[in-house]
């Protein structure tokens, strides 16, 4: 047969009194504050993605290079397609870089459409400083 004890357990421990100091009353809960949080973190992530999205969303803007051509010791020929909205302006960040990666032309191209016209194709001669390997078109923005 199982032995049993006499006395039966207790289920939480007995502390003899005065003898560890003063037990701490729970926390009451703040449901509030971790509501308040949450909507901060909701309303700074829904800013940090609308400035994410002006600076590099804008599907009415959008540039793709054709080709680039002329390349020298000196400059290089950008052949690149913009689309705006129709009849609108937009600056185009156009740039060379070496065979190595680094920058030798940089130049803004402001472009505007006809009336009615949404697609522009654009050439353009970038100067530069050294011997290029290719152009590229980095972003299309509206005019400020």
């Amino acid at each position: 047969m199982p032995e049993t004890p006499a006395t039966p357990v207790p289920t939480a421990p007995v502390f003899p009194p005065g003898r560890y100091g003063r037990r701490r009353a729970p926390r009451r809960r703040r449901p509030w504050v971790s509501a308040l949080l949450a909507v901060a973190l909701v309303a700074a992530l829904g800013a940090v993605s609308y400035r994410l999205y002006r600076q590099y969303g804008d599907p009415n803007y959008d540039a793709q290079v054709i080709t680039y051509t002329e390349i020298t010791d000196s400059q290089v020929v950008v052949d690149f397609r913009v689309t705006v909205p129709a009849g609108g302006s937009a600056v185009c960040v156009v740039r060379a870089r070496s065979r190595d990666g680094a920058e030798v032309g940089r130049e803004q191209v402001r472009v505007t459409a006809e009336p009615g016209q949404r697609h522009l194709t654009v050439r353009h001669r970038l100067v530069t400083t050294g011997r290029p390997l290719l152009g590229e078109v980095l972003r299309c923005r509206p005019v400020d």
